[in-house]
C-alpha cells in the first residue's frame, strides 16, 4: 500500500513530509522523484546559514515511519475565500463575514 502510495506521489509531483523512522526526523516538503525496488529517492530544499541547499536522499521503504501532504490552507483573518463562479451553490461554503439581515 505504502509503494503504491509513493508511486502516486512521484506521478503527481506533489509535496510531502516523510517521517524516517530510524533517524528519527522528518523530512519536509520533499518531492517523491523515483521508485527502485524498495529504493524511494527524494528531493528537498532546506535553509541554512541564508543559503539554501538542495537535496537528493535515497531512504529504504522500510525506514518511512510516515508520510503526510497539505491538503489545503486557508489565510487567518477577515479575508473572503475566494470561490469559483463555476461552483454549484450547494457546494460552497458560507461566508460567516457576509452582512445578513
Amino acid at each position: 500500500m505504502l509503494h503504491r502510495k509513493l508511486y502516486q506521489f512521484c506521478c503527481d509531483g506533489r509535496e510531502v513530509w516523510v517521517l524516517l523512522r530510524d533517524q528519527q526526523r522528518w523530512i519536509e516538503r520533499a518531492r517523491v522523484v523515483d521508485l527502485e525496488g524498495d529504493l524511494v529517492t527524494l528531493r528537498y530544499e532546506t535553509d541554512e546559514d541564508d543559503e539554501v541547499c538542495s537535496w537528493e536522499e535515497i531512504v529504504r521503504l522500510d525506514s518511512i515511519g510516515a508520510i503526510t501532504q497539505k491538503l489545503s490552507s486557508v489565510p487567518r483573518g477577515n479575508v473572503e475565500p475566494l470561490v469559483s463562479e463555476d461552483c454549484p451553490e450547494a457546494e460552497q461554503l458560507p461566508n460567516p463575514y457576509r452582512d445578513v439581515d
